[in-house]
């Protein structure tokens, strides 16, 4: 779908291509919009190569909006949501394995083994997109409150790239622990000189700037239609409620999904499949997705239009959609109650019709008792499998209100946590009224298993099961159970990529 917002996000996306420069290590940002898109030069070249440079190119409105749509573009590249992403997110998990072909992408099979080490690219990936998208919202924080223009239009693009810095911020403390805090654009001298900084102060940065963009967004309802996909206020709240549940700050975490919940903003769709098809993009149950649509080359817009999201797990062999990587475990598999709707709705394969009845999966023979992630699935559309349309659920109200409910019970308020528990079951029963019965248990150990259950069959496939792990402290147990060589004290965290500590001298995490 492309809407007025997006159709321009997409256009200015693609006409800067390489507007931004990334420095090697921590990737600071420097305006440039080039002539023809796609060239690039060496990154220390500050040289322009276009008529718009660094320090010209924020002086307008259009340019104010078009340097924060270039940060919710850094978020579709293969960095960010490509095959490391679901790496370190659903295959390192209990949720997934690696998937594809035995010998297809070694790197990632010692991911999901936990034999890898700190010269594993995934890592490096996802740290070179994540500190890429940190630089852009940078250069958006520090130049646009300097333009002559709207003044709530100003405030709320600045709080839109405050959100964006600070759920990239959440994403990498949670992998690697201790970060270089980077909050604004790098001279030379200071490229290789960045300390890493106590998660405690990654986390402060988060919180000021969560709060201080909740203070300045528009609530998803009050937004025009064209501007559909854009950070909410609710997004705000609902990433800062994250970050408080990482901090075991359960009264303050109750609170932000408390306010999502009587915002009357969000509510649950009536069909739990709806919300990976078309037909749920941005619509009541999404509180936060990375928005994407598949190109035409009719269009006039050079380069893709999309994101990798689709293509990487897509089904491999007939019908050909994608490579097949990020397979549903069999732990998965089991862990569904009996007549649990979100089972189909999560796991494709072979004999399963495609969500549009358009094809039957095939049984692929050079895959093991293949699976694919049903949530990932896209229809037809026009250009190649990376030209996918589908956008990336990265936030739904269900998950708000699971958190609800988790962080009631650890307050010791179980009865009205059961509320919220059960109307997240009551949907995924479906028209079965033996399915799923509501659960009335009090006692806060057993209630908090359930909850715990309740999120993995809910969001499974949707890259929260690792962060779960980690912040209940389970990683180890559930890993070793699944028969993974999860080491204590090494694997909560990812290796700081041995790049970056030989270009640096940082330190690396421990029994690296």
């Amino acid at each position: 779908m492309m809407n007025a917002f997006f159709s321009r996000y997409n256009i200015f996306a693609m006409q800067t291509k390489s507007l931004f420069f990334t420095q090697r290590f921590l990737l600071p940002a420097v305006v440039l919009l080039l002539a023809a898109p796609g060239c690039r030069k060496d990154f220390l070249e500050r040289q322009p190569l276009g008529q718009l440079t660094y320090d010209t190119f924020f002086e307008t409105e259009e340019q104010a909006l078009e340097a924060v749509n270039a940060v919710y573009n850094q978020f579709r590249s293969f960095d960010c949501v490509g095959l490391n992403y679901v790496g370190v997110t659903d295959i390192i998990s209990d949720d997934a394995d690696k998937g594809s072909t035995p010998n297809d992408s070694p790197p990632l099979l010692d991911v999901d083994n936990f034999t890898f080490d700190a010269n594993n690219g995934n890592f490096l990936s996802v740290w070179t997109g994540y500190y890429r998208a940190i630089a852009r919202a940078n250069l958006a924080i520090l130049r646009i409150p300097d333009i002559d223009m709207d003044a709530e239009l100003r405030d709320r693009l600045v709080g839109e790239a405050r959100f964006l810095r600070a759920y990239s911020y959440l994403l990498l403390v949670q992998w690697f622990g201790d970060l270089p805090i980077i909050t604004q654009p790098l001279n030379a001298d200071e490229y290789y000189n960045q300390p890493r900084k106590p998660k405690s102060e990654v986390y402060a940065l988060i919180e000021s700037d969560l709060l201080a963009a909740i203070e300045v967004l528009p609530t998803k309802s009050a937004y025009a239609a064209q501007d559909l996909g854009r950070v909410t206020q609710g997004a705000a709240k609902g990433i800062l409620a994250k970050l408080y549940m990482v901090k075991g700050d359960f009264p303050n975490a109750e609170r932000y999904c408390r306010e999502i919940v009587e915002s009357n903003d969000y509510s649950l769709l009536s069909r739990y499949e709806d919300n990976f098809l078309p037909v749920g993009e941005n619509g009541i149950e999404s509180i936060f997705e990375i928005t994407a649509a598949a190109l035409n080359p009719t269009d006039g817009v050079i380069g893709p239009g999309a994101t990798p999201y689709n293509m990487v797990q897509g089904v491999r062999g007939v019908p050909n959609l994608g490579w097949g990587f990020n397979r549903p475990s069999d732990d998965l598999f089991a862990a569904y109650e009996n007549f649990d709707t979100r089972k189909s709705a999560t796991i494709l394969q072979p004999g399963d019709l495609l969500p549009d009845g358009s094809a039957e999966v095939q049984d692929n023979p050079e895959m093991f008792n293949e699976r694919f992630n049903r949530k990932a699935w896209v229809p037809a559309h026009t250009g190649l499998q990376d030209n996918g349309p589908g956008n990336i659920r990265i936030l739904r109200y269900a998950d708000i209100l699971l958190l609800f409910a988790e962080a009631l019970n650890e307050n010791n308020k179980p009865g009205e946590a059961l509320t919220y528990l059960n109307q997240v079951r009551k949907r995924a029963r479906g028209a079965n009224p033996i399915a799923l019965p509501d659960i009335t248990i009090t006692d806060q150990s057993q209630l908090r298993e359930r909850i715990y259950k309740e999120r993995r069959v809910e969001l499974a496939m949707e890259q929260h099961r690792w962060f779960d792990l980690l912040r209940w402290g389970r990683a180890e147990s559930v890993m070793t159970a699944v028969g993974k060589p999860f080491i204590n004290g090494k694997h909560e965290l990812l290796p700081i990529p041995q790049s970056e500590i030989d270009l640096s001298g940082i330190d690396q995490n421990p029994n690296y």
